[in-house]
C-alpha cells in the first residue's frame, strides 16, 4: 500500500516546506485539490484560501525530486479539456515525469452559484467529464487529434508537449456513485471513493454516514465488473481512500470514546467508524492492523492522509506506516 498527503491550504512558502518534509518522510504522493472556494460537511464554509492548484503543482515539483504530484481531483467545468491537457502534460514534463492526472466532475454547488460559472445536473456532467477525459488522452496519444462531441470539438488539433509519461500519465478519477464508476470503468487508472456529493452539491452528514466497510466493498464489486463489461481487467483498477479524519490516541479506551463520540454525529456504532473508509482512528497498533485489514480486504492500494497537523503527519510516517 502507497501512503500519499492531501494538502494545499498552505501559502507557497508553507507548501514547499511541507512537500519536502513528506518526500523525507517517505509519502510516495502529494495530491492537492481543486476549488475555489473550500466547504465542509453541511455547506460551512471555511476560511483557508482556496489556491491556484497548477501553480502549486508546479511550486511542488520543482521543490521535490521522487514524489508524485497529482490533484484530488480538478473539476473538470473549470477548464476546457484542451487547457486541462496542456497544463497537465506541462507539469509533467515539470516534475519528470511524476504526473497524475486526477479529475473529477466537479460538486460544491457553492462555487457556481457565487461565480455564474454554469453548474449543469449530475448526469450532464457525468456525460460531460467523458468527453473531456477522452479528448485529454486524444490530445496526449494522437496528433492530429479530431472529435466531434455533445460538448467538445476537435479538428486536426495537435498538442506539444506531450507528456513524458507514455502514452500518457495515469488517470484517477474521484467520486461514489454508478454513474462516475461506470465512466471510471472505461477510463480510469485508480478510483478514489468518497461519499455522495454529485447530486447534491455539498458533503450531507447523512452521504457520510453510508460510507461503510459494506457499501465500499459493493462499490468496489461494480466497479470491477463495469470494467469487465468493456473489456478490461478491472482487478487492474487501483483503489484509493481519502481519510478525512485520522487521529492517533494513546489507549485503546480512548479509541472506542472517539470511535462513540463520532458515531453519534454519523449514526454509527463505534466499530462501524473504526471500519470507516472515510477515517482512522485508533492507537499506533490499532492503526497498524486496520490498514492491513483494509489492504487485505478491500485491496486497497493507495491511503490519503488530509492530516492539517504536521505533528499527525510525523507520527504516522514514524509509528504507523514503516508497519504496514
Amino acid at each position: 500500500m502507497r501512503f500519499a498527503l492531501q494538502i494545499g491550504w498552505q501559502d507557497a512558502h508553507e507548501l514547499r516546506d511541507t512537500a519536502q518534509e513528506a518526500e523525507e518522510l517517505g509519502y510516495s504522493v502529494i495530491y492537492l485539490p481543486d476549488h475555489i472556494v473550500h466547504e465542509g460537511p453541511e455547506r460551512q464554509r471555511s476560511p483557508e484560501p482556496a489556491y491556484d492548484p497548477m501553480v502549486q503543482a508546479a511550486i511542488i515539483a520543482q521543490a521535490t525530486k521522487r514524489v508524485r504530484i497529482g490533484h484530488l481531483v480538478l473539476c473538470n467545468l473549470f477548464r476546457h479539456p484542451a487547457v486541462t491537457a496542456r497544463s497537465l502534460a506541462t507539469l509533467d514534463e515539470l516534475s519528470g515525469g511524476r504526473f497524475i492526472a486526477g479529475l473529477g466532475t466537479g460538486w460544491t454547488e457553492t462555487e457556481f452559484r457565487m461565480t455564474g460559472i454554469p453548474f449543469p445536473d449530475i448526469t450532464t456532467r457525468l456525460r460531460m467529464l467523458d468527453e473531456a477525459l477522452t479528448c485529454i488522452r486524444g490530445l496526449w496519444c494522437a496528433a492530429p487529434f479530431s472529435f466531434s462531441g455533445e460538448f467538445y470539438t476537435f479538428q486536426d488539433a495537435e498538442l506539444l508537449p506531450k507528456p513524458v509519461q507514455r502514452p500518457h500519465p495515469p488517470f484517477l478519477l474521484g467520486g461514489s456513485g454508478k454513474g462516475l464508476l461506470r465512466i471510471a470503468a472505461r477510463h480510469a487508472d485508480a478510483v478514489n471513493l468518497i461519499a455522495a456529493t454529485g447530486k447534491a452539491g455539498y458533503i450531507a452528514m447523512s452521504e457520510v454516514g453510508k460510507v461503510t466497510d459494506a457499501s465500499f466493498r459493493a462499490k468496489t464489486r461494480f466497479l470491477r465488473e463495469e470494467a469487465g463489461r468493456h473489456g478490461r481487467d478491472g482487478r487492474k483498477i487501483e483503489l484509493s481512500q481519502a481519510l478525512f479524519t485520522t487521529m492517533i490516541t494513546d489507549s485503546p479506551d480512548a479509541t472506542r470514546g472517539t470511535a462513540d463520540t463520532f458515531g453519534r454525529m454519523l449514526g454509527l456504532g463505534h466499530e462501524d467508524v473504526l471500519r470507516s473508509p472515510l477515517s482512522l482512528i485508533g492507537t499506533p497498533d490499532e492503526c497498524v492492523t486496520e490498514l492491513k485489514r483494509r489492504a487485505r480486504e478491500w485491496e486497497i492500494a493507495e491511503t490519503i492522509f488530509s492530516a492539517r497537523s504536521r505533528d499527525v503527519v510525523r507520527r504516522l510516517a514514524r509509528e504507523v506506516l514503516p508497519h504496514v
